[in-house]
């Protein structure tokens, strides 16, 4: 079936085990290929998806909080697979502002659920902008941003018919983390660096003995927006570079969004497509080794009207081998609100309304 690191072996053998109970003799190798075709592992806190593009910086990036003119509200739903019973799913609620001049505070709620396991948790961040413009039209703002928060991790062993002495009699588990940000915005210019999970904790629950206490996770971005291309029509090519410290994973999303100014607001959309540098080896019988890596093509549409935004994303597979071929469903819900503090001569929608 191929060749995995001893780690790798045993987060998979505790994963599966919680997601499918007694059925894993029946369905190893299927389950081996699902895992590593998921774009997130366990571990992580809220999963990265693709989410930021439908104007949710807030959510990945903590030094967004209250960087854009006007207050922030998004919901959001994500459901992999409607063929899987059991199948991943994400809720999260944000909300965030500005409180005077230069502080910015903001926080989340999520609600994350695959099979037997699931965690939820909220952060409360707070952020400080730097303001170097020289008047009120020029963009040119730093920001800096911190999250702290509470997770709890949970485990459904109702179903279970055998007991995995590795998994013990506990069902929760409740742990503390931090995340660190830094954006910065020079009119149509922007770049944000994010480190995520910074604190080292160690697991009390069924991932104490196969998950590294190391769960920093690093994020580095960029983009332009050219408005050059017509009065009403603007794009935006971006890129997102991933990095989790203890395994030395990587990913790259690489990104176009577009904008048109409507009678009614704004209507945008894009296309992005995620390639993860790592993949597990497997050979099927009578056949050579072969690697299967990660990759994914999402693309997303949306529209402002007023104060509102609704987005949807849909997340495909590229993968020879995957669970279903139904896709991720994303839905993305906002709303903003409060006085707009100004307008900057730019186009540059993530902080300008």
């Amino acid at each position: 079936m191929g060749t995995i690191s001893l780690l790798k072996f045993r987060q998979l053998h505790r994963f599966i085990f919680i997601f499918y109970g007694s059925r894993i003799r029946d369905n190893l190798f299927i389950l081996l290929i699902f895992i590593f075709s998921l774009q997130t592992t366990a571990q992580e806190v809220i999963p990265t998806y693709s989410d930021y593009l439908t104007d949710n910086l807030f959510l990945l990036h903590p030094s967004m909080a209250g960087a854009a003119n006007m207050n922030q509200i998004r919901l959001t739903a994500r459901q992999q697979w409607f063929d899987v019973e059991n199948a991943p799913s994400l809720q999260t609620l944000s909300i965030n502002g500005r409180v005077g001049d230069k502080i910015g505070l903001g926080g989340i709620l999520f609600n994350d659920s695959n099979g037997n396991f699931s965690k939820s948790g909220a952060y409360a961040t707070f952020a400080y902008h730097l303001m170097f413009s020289r008047s009120n039209v020029d963009l040119n703002q730093l920001s800096f941003g911190i999250s702290g928060g509470l997770i709890q991790h949970r485990l459904d062993q109702s179903g279970f018919t055998e007991f995995d002495p590795a998994l013990g009699g506990s069902n929760a588990d409740i742990y503390a983390n931090m995340d660190f940000g830094v954006s910065y915005y020079y009119m149509n210019f922007y770049s944000h660096f994010a480190a995520k999970n910074l604190l080292s904790v160690k697991r009390d629950l069924f991932f104490s003995n196969a998950v590294p206490s190391n769960q920093r996770k690093y994020f580095a971005s960029a983009g332009y927006i050219f408005e050059e291309v017509s009065d009403d029509f603007s794009l935006e090519p971006s890129l997102l570079f991933q990095l989790k410290e203890a395994t030395n994973e990587k990913a790259i999303d690489l990104n176009l969004k577009a904008y048109r100014d409507m009678n009614f607001g704004q209507f945008w959309g894009g296309l992005s497509y995620r390639n993860n540098f790592e993949g597990a080896e497997y050979a099927e019988e009578g056949e050579e080794l072969r690697n299967q890596l990660s990759s994914y093509i999402t693309p997303f549409v949306g529209a402002n009207y007023n104060n509102f935004l609704v987005g949807y994303t849909f997340t495909y597979q590229l993968n020879s081998l995957v669970l279903s071929n139904n896709g991720f469903h994303q839905i993305t819900l906002g709303y903003n609100f409060g006085k707009s503090r100004k307008r900057y001569d730019c186009k540059c929608p993530a902080v300008n309304y």
